[in-house]
C-alpha cells in the first residue's frame, strides 16, 4: 500500500526520509562513477536506505539504473565517494535477463550458485522458492533454455529470493509475466518485510507496494528523493520543470530590457556610458541567475514502419505448438493473414506463444507458409537477434537497402541512439536501448510480415503509446504478442488466437 503524497520533497543533502524502521542498510556518501571518460553515470550521489523500506528506482532509459544495482552488490566500484553496507546485511538481485552463458545450466545447477546452504537441501529450497513465484516445481535436470520468457522471469526473481536477502533488488520483474504471474508477484512484495527496491515501467505494480522514489536524471547524473507514488513524481517533476522555465522566461525578458537600456545609453556617450557599463553588468548578473533547467525526458518522435507488401495473402498459418502439463500438442490453425491484417496471440505463461512465434519467424513450413518474397521483420522479447559484439551503427546498416552511414545515423538518432552510442558494442547498451534498436531495425527494413514478442519489455513508459500508434497504424500482416493489456488496447486487433482455449 503506498503511503499519502506529502508533496515535492528533495532535500539539500539528497536524504530519503520516508523509511518503515530506524536502522540504516545501505548508504552512498557523494559517490562518482563513470564507463570511461565520455559516459559518466553518477556525480556526488549520496542518499540511505533504511530497514524495511520499498523504494522505486526511476529515471530514463541508460540513466544508469543497473549500474546503481551494481554498485550496491559490489559487482563494480566507485570512482570516487563511499558505499556504506550494514555489516550483517545481505544483499540479492532479481535481474532483467538470465545471461547467454546460463541458459544451458540446468535448473538445479542455476539455483546451485545462489543457494549457500547444505547440498541436501537445495531441492526443497527450490520447490519452496518457486511456489512464491507461482511456478510449478520442474525436472531438476531441465535446462533453463527449455522455459518460457514469462517463466525464466519467474526463475530469476526465485533465484534472488533463495538467497533470503536483506536488501532485495529488482530489476523489470514484471518483464515477460502475465497478469497472474504480475499480481502474484505484487501480492509477494506487499507482504514482503525487508527493504526492497524496485527498477520498473509499471506504474500500478509500483504504486501498489513502494513508499517513495529515487530519480536518477540522465543528465545531471544526481539522484533525487521523492515522496509519494510513481504518478506524483512524475507530475512534482513536471511542474518543477515548468516554475523553473517560467521564471527563466521573466529573467531573460528583464536581460534583454536591461541590454537595450545598456545599448541607448552607451550611444549618448558622456557619463551615461558608465549607465550603460551597469546596466550590462546587471544583465550578466541576472544571466546568472537563470536556473540550469533539468530537460525532461526524450521521448520517441512518431514514427511509421513502412510496408510495400502486396494485396494477396502474405502468411499462411497452419498449425501452432501448445505445451501442456501431458506434454506438446500440435493443433490445426488454417488461419491466413493478409496486407493490413493485425493478429494477436494470447495464452499464459509457457504455453508456447514465443516458441510459435520463433517458429514463424524461422520459416517453419509445418506451422506457417510465407508467401516467397516477403520480407520478414522478428522482434524477439530477449534481442538475441542482435549481435552484442557489433555496434548499433552495423546492425542498422545490415538490414538497409542503401547502405548509408549519415542515413543510420538519422534513424539511430530518431531511436534515440545517440551518435556516440552508434560506435559503441550494442552489449553496452541497456536494455531499454537494446529494445529502442529493435524497433529501429523494423523502422530501417520495412518488412511486410512483422512478427513481436513483447515489445514493450524494458522500454520506458513515455514510449509505450508512440510505439502502439505506429503498430495501429502499420499496413503489413502484424503478429504479436503482450501482457501489457493497455498497450494492446492502442493497437487496431483483427484476429485473436488465443493458444489456451485451444487445449
Amino acid at each position: 500500500m503506498s503511503v499519502p503524497f506529502f508533496g515535492f520533497f528533495v532535500c539539500e543533502e539528497y536524504r530519503i526520509n520516508i523509511m518503515a524502521k530506524d536502522n540504516v542498510v545501505l548508504r552512498f556518501d557523494n559517490v562518482a562513477f563513470e564507463y570511461g571518460h565520455k559516459k559518466p553515470i553518477l556525480d556526488e550521489v549520496s542518499f540511505s536506505l533504511r530497514a524495511g523500506s520499498k523504494v522505486t528506482l526511476m529515471g530514463q532509459n541508460g540513466a544508469g539504473k543497473s549500474s546503481l544495482f551494481k554498485l550496491i552488490t559490489g559487482e563494480i566500484q566507485p570512482q570516487s565517494g563511499r558505499i556504506s553496507l550494514d555489516r550483517n546485511a545481505s544483499v540479492a538481485v532479481g535481474r532483467q535477463t538470465i545471461s547467454r552463458d546460463q541458459l544451458d545450466f540446468s535448473v538445479a545447477d542455476f539455483f546451485a550458485q545462489y543457494f549457500k546452504g547444505k547440498e541436501w537441501e537445495l531441492p526443497m529450497r527450490i520447490k519452496d522458492v518457486l511456489a512464491v513465484v507461482n511456478l510449478s516445481m520442474p525436472p531438476l535436470e531441465k535446462k533453463i533454455k527449455e522455459f518460457s520468457g514469462g517463466q525464466q522471469a519467474r526463475l530469476l526473481l526465485a533465484s534472488a529470493l533463495i538467497q533470503n536477502p536483506d536488501i532485495l533488488l529488482l530489476d523489470e520483474p514484471t518483464n515477460n509475466l502475465d497478469y497472474a504471474g504480475i499480481s502474484h508477484l505484487t501480492q509477494f512484495l506487499i507482504d514482503y518485510e525487508k527493504t526492497c527496491v524496485v527498477i520498473s515501467h509499471d506504474a500500478e505494480f509500483l504504486n501498489a507496494f513502494t513508499q517513495g522514489v529515487l530519480y536518477l536524471d540522465v543528465f545531471t547524473h544526481k539522484l533525487e528523493q521523492y515522496v509519494g507514488d510513481y504518478y506524483d513524481v512524475v507530475e512534482e517533476i513536471a511542474k518543477r520543470i515548468a516554475k523553473a522555465q517560467s521564471e527563466n522566461v521573466r529573467l531573460e525578458r528583464t536581460i534583454q530590457e536591461k541590454k537595450t537600456q545598456a545599448n541607448v545609453f552607451a550611444n549618448k556617450g558622456g557619463k551615461l556610458r558608465l549607465v550603460a557599463k551597469r546596466m550590462r553588468d546587471l544583465a550578466a548578473e541576472l544571466e546568472e541567475n537563470k536556473v540550469d533547467v533539468r530537460q525532461e525526458d526524450k521521448t520517441l518522435p512518431s514514427f511509421e514502419i513502412s510496408c510495400d507488401a502486396p494485396s494477396g495473402p502474405i502468411v499462411n498459418i497452419k498449425t501452432v505448438s501448445v505445451l501442456t502439463e501431458a506434454g506438446q500438442i500440435i493443433k490445426p490453425v488454417n488461419l491466413i493473414l493478409k496486407k493490413n491484417t493485425h493478429l494477436l496471440v494470447s495464452g499464459p505463461n509457457g504455453i508456447g506463444k514465443s516458441t510459435f512465434l520463433e517458429a514463424l519467424a524461422s520459416g517453419d513450413d509445418e506451422r506457417a507458409q510465407i508467401t516467397p518474397g516477403m520480407k520478414v521483420g522478428y522482434y524477439r522479447q530477449d534481442f538475441s537477434t542482435l549481435d552484442f559484439d557489433s555496434t548499433p551503427m552495423r546492425a542498422l546498416l545490415a538490414v538497409m537497402e542503401e547502405k548509408n552511414t549519415e542515413a543510420a545515423y538519422r534513424i539511430g538518432a530518431k531511436f534515440l541512439i545517440s551518435a556516440a552510442l552508434m560506435q559503441n558494442k550494442i552489449e553496452s547498451l541497456s536494455e531499454g536501448q537494446k529494445g529502442l534498436l529493435m524497433l529501429a531495425r523494423l523502422y530501417a527494413e520495412k518488412p511486410d510480415l512483422l512478427i513481436l514478442d513483447e515489445p514493450t519489455n524494458h522500454i520506458n513508459f513515455r514510449h509505450l503509446p508512440v510505439i502502439a500508434e505506429a503498430l495501429d497504424k502499420y499496413t503489413g500482416a502484424m503478429i504479436l504478442v503482450s501482457h501489457v493489456p493497455d498497450f494492446v488496447a492502442q493497437i487496431r486487433i483483427d484476429e485473436v488466437l488465443d493458444l489456451e482455449s485451444l487445449v
